[in-house]
């Protein structure tokens, strides 16, 4: 199975600490957000991944390499400056991703989660399967509820995509490269009954702004010494 990290956002909310840099370079305890997913799926293992590029691109390129220092095989999906947004980017890299089912997961975001559990899945022709956690305070309405076996838009309680899923590549069949958020997407199929899910309660951040990153870093110092 490949993976694909999406790392090309621009991360406006993130300023200053993105002037110069993306997101996924961001650190912590001294370690980019980038390298825990790259050892996270290479310990789950998966050994081909898609790390798309926009804002800073270049940084990730750099660092990365082709990934051997992780026993990966790195590829890049150099999109325009401004980006394509979470589905467009998606999209491009289907060439790199192949016609099998394939990860997908956020480059600014911290877990604990086990990847090798989603490389187990059986994923039918045109579904996704995301990961949904508890609502953080900053975004407690949630995004999606489960309903007789997959996911709705429009149902209580509803839960927080983690930016983790599996797609099977014709779920994004017919679709042109362009500026296309994953949002409505992911609502019209749900429509179709087409995105399962499953609940997970371990550790997961969003690193959306300074405040939330300087805490995150603080917390894993904690658990670290002890």
């Amino acid at each position: 199975m490949k993976a694909m990290i999406l790392a090309a956002g621009r991360g406006k909310r993130m300023m200053p600490l993105t002037a110069e840099q993306p997101k996924p370079m961001l650190t912590v305890q001294e370690k980019p957000l980038i390298v825990y997913h790259l050892e996270r799926l290479r310990a789950a293992g998966i050994t081909e991944v898609i790390i798309n590029l926009a804002w800073c691109g270049e940084k990730i390129q750099h660092y990365c390499g082709d990934g051997s220092q992780w026993g990966l095989t790195i590829h890049y999906s150099q999109e325009v400056a401004e980006g394509l947004e979470t589905a467009g980017g998606i999209i491009q890299a289907l060439p790199l991703l192949g016609d099998a089912p394939f990860l997908v997961i956020n480059g600014d975001i911290f877990t604990d989660y086990d990847v090798s559990s989603l490389t187990q899945l059986q994923l039918d022709d045109g579904h996704a399967h995301l990961v949904l956690v508890e609502n953080p305070s900053h975004h407690p309405q949630g995004d999606f509820a489960f309903a007789q076996g997959h996911l709705v838009a429009n149902s209580e309680p509803r839960f927080t995509f983690a930016g983790i899923a599996l797609y099977h590549p014709t779920f994004f069949a017919g679709l042109p490269v362009d500026f296309r958020p994953l949002a409505p997407l992911l609502r019209a199929k749900m429509a179709e009954h087409k995105v399962h899910g499953e609940r997970y309660l371990g550790v997961w951040v969003d690193v959306g702004t300074p405040e939330r990153l300087a805490e995150l870093n603080i917390i894993q110092g904690q658990r670290n010494v002890g």
